[in-house]
């Protein structure tokens, strides 16, 4: 009885295997990796999950213009709603 359930555990662990990525281990050890072999290193991320550049993000001189419309509205704004918030 004990053998014929080392035996069953056995076969479960070596049929599973593959699922566990324990052959793409073995293949990336052996070079057979196609991703290594092309010196690539770390794959680029996906479009949504990419840490933004330096030209990704808009210029922080648009940002700090007091002139702009856009910063005189909210200056506006901003003093309307000092009024709204008592404790602030």
């Amino acid at each position: 009885m004990r053998k014929t359930v080392l035996l069953m555990a056995l076969m479960m662990v070596a049929a599973g295997a593959p699922q566990l990525g324990i052959s793409q281990a073995w293949a990336q050890q052996q070079g057979g990796s196609s991703s290594m072999q092309k010196g690539a290193g770390v794959p680029e991320a996906p479009i949504g999950h990419r840490q933004p550049r330096r030209g990704d993000v808009p210029s922080e001189k648009n940002i700090s213009d007091p002139n702009s419309q856009a910063n005189k509205e909210d200056a506006a704004l901003d003093k309307k709603i000092k009024s709204i918030c008592r404790g602030c």
